[in-house]
């Protein structure tokens, strides 16, 4: 679900108002696709978006809105939202990105899969088409840091840890601890923060000239061969990255 170039977006309606939101919204995106109460489906009639009514009870539709789509856009209360999501989840490299918007379309809320999802990235891309606020509160977002989980992915790199490292690696970062980040290969445009390279991110060409005793973790862009050896030196503090090989 996640690989795929473009994301099938959704964008729900309870209310009148949420599905004149979604109407409105869904006239800015093409290709996502609507659904509404069947009482409000005459409000899509001049969107060209493909539409699917409910007339059955709301929470009937979640398990599939969940299982279709890789951005499900509620334009529905957030307490709401999370009480009918709750007993679908599974886990973050299964479950879709899921954003709520508020009734007044002044707040757009990344709830779940912010990162590996792809939920943060489209809060921001909706908030900019809707005028309104992106809240995010995922760490690394908020410190304008480095998301260790998804560094590089619009570049094409591939995370190459153990879940435990992402985990301790992303602490570390988003704590302000003295991080080495190696760059052997791969695109050097990989920070596309309006801010600059935080502080505690220190650069290196080559992983043999980082002093592993000053540093909390290593971030390697590299297409070396990690032995194990390397792993078990830097146990739970190393997170490798495969930037795509050049023909």
């Amino acid at each position: 679900m996640k690989a795929q170039t473009v994301p099938r977006i959704v964008l729900v309606a309870i209310t009148k108002h949420g599905a004149q939101q979604t109407a409105a919204l869904a006239r800015l995106l093409p290709r996502a696709h609507v659904c509404v109460a069947e009482k409000f489906s005459a409000l899509m009639s001049d969107i060209r978006n493909p539409v699917r009514v409910y007339a059955a009870a709301f929470r009937d539709e979640i398990a599939s809105l969940m299982a279709d789509f890789d951005q499900v856009v509620f334009f529905v209360s957030l307490g709401a939202v999370v009480r009918l999501i709750a007993p679908h989840l599974k886990n973050k490299d299964e479950d879709p990105g899921v954003i709520v918007v508020d009734d007044a379309a002044q707040f757009v809320i990344p709830v779940l899969s912010g990162h590996v999802g792809g939920a943060n990235a489209w809060a921001e891309e909706i908030a900019s088409l809707l005028h309104a606020i992106p809240v995010l509160t995922t760490a690394s977002d908020v410190g304008k840091t480095i998301p260790v989980d998804i560094l590089g992915r619009d570049l094409g790199w591939q995370v190459e840890a153990p879940k435990i490292n992402i985990t301790r690696v992303s602490a570390h970062v988003v704590n302000g601890d003295a991080i080495a980040f190696v760059q052997e290969t791969g695109q050097k445009n990989w920070w596309n923060r309006t801010n600059s390279l935080p502080e505690n991110i220190h650069l290196f060409d080559r992983f043999d000239d980082v002093d592993l005793q000053k540093f909390s973790a290593v971030l390697w862009v590299t297409h070396q061969t990690v032995s194990s050896a390397c792993w078990a030196q830097l146990h739970e503090r190393l997170v490798v990255y495969r930037p795509p090989l050049v023909a």
